[in-house]
């Protein structure tokens, strides 16, 4: 049964770090490019950072410098590693396709049920 399940939130004070994971079932992970989202509370879902098949990067620009992408194709998973963490990094992330670097048309596959970050003193 295709699924997504993220890992790896917490609650951390600012400056803190985190590694969340997103591990992938029933969908050929080794071909698709994939992503971190995250939504907050009140704001529409953005796009944090995004992997290629390839391993080519790309970040939010809130995010440069202090977050990392990486995927085990073995594992069939994604990570994202969180440094100097910010209030604002607060939020519900989320793993799926990177549909910005799909063909037109390609759709999300079924969200998880993401895993919560919150940064607060």
């Amino acid at each position: 049964q295709a699924e997504l399940v993220e890992s790896g939130g917490g609650l951390r004070q600012p400056g803190g770090s985190l590694r969340l994971s997103c591990a992938v079932y029933g969908h050929i992970f080794d071909i698709a490019n994939m992503a971190w989202y995250r939504q907050a509370p009140g704001k529409e879902r953005e796009l944090v950072a995004g992997i290629t098949r390839g391993g080519i990067t790309n970040y939010a620009d809130s995010v440069k410098g202090r977050f990392t992408i990486s995927r085990d194709n073995v594992k069939n998973t994604a990570y994202l590693q969180m440094n100097s963490l910010r209030p604002d990094d607060t939020a519900v992330y989320y793993c799926n396709r990177d549909l910005t670097q799909d063909p037109v048309g390609s759709t999300w596959w079924g969200w998880g049920q993401g895993t919560q970050v919150t940064v607060s003193s």
